[in-house]
């Protein structure tokens, strides 16, 4: 079972999209966020089911889609390594700068 490693990117993004939503909605602003983390959590046990990113394809990325967002990830397969970089809204466009330097 691969292991989870969440940059400060990524929880910084979850902790915006949870304070976004609860303006409107608290309760649904929890049940959006567990929808992501339900879904970034089956990828312990499935690391290469995400499909690989579109914009980056030449890249080592891969993304979950959870409703209207995207979560980020790279498997570092020789270590069993989960790294959760970005969860970003499907609308924007995913550049290189969204994406840690060297997760």
């Amino acid at each position: 079972m691969a292991e989870l490693i969440w940059t400060e990117r990524a929880v910084n993004s979850l902790e915006l999209i949870y304070d976004y939503i609860a303006v409107d909605s608290s309760e649904f602003a929890r049940f959006q966020i567990n929808r992501i983390t339900n879904a970034i959590e089956r990828l312990r046990q499935f690391p290469q089911s995400g499909r690989l990113v579109p914009e980056l394809i030449q890249s080592p990325y891969r993304e979950v889609i959870v409703n209207a967002y995207r979560a980020i990830y790279r498997y570092d397969a020789g270590h069993d390594r989960v790294y959760i970089v970005n969860i970003v809204h499907g609308r924007r466009l995913l550049t290189e700068q969204l994406l840690p330097e060297d997760p």
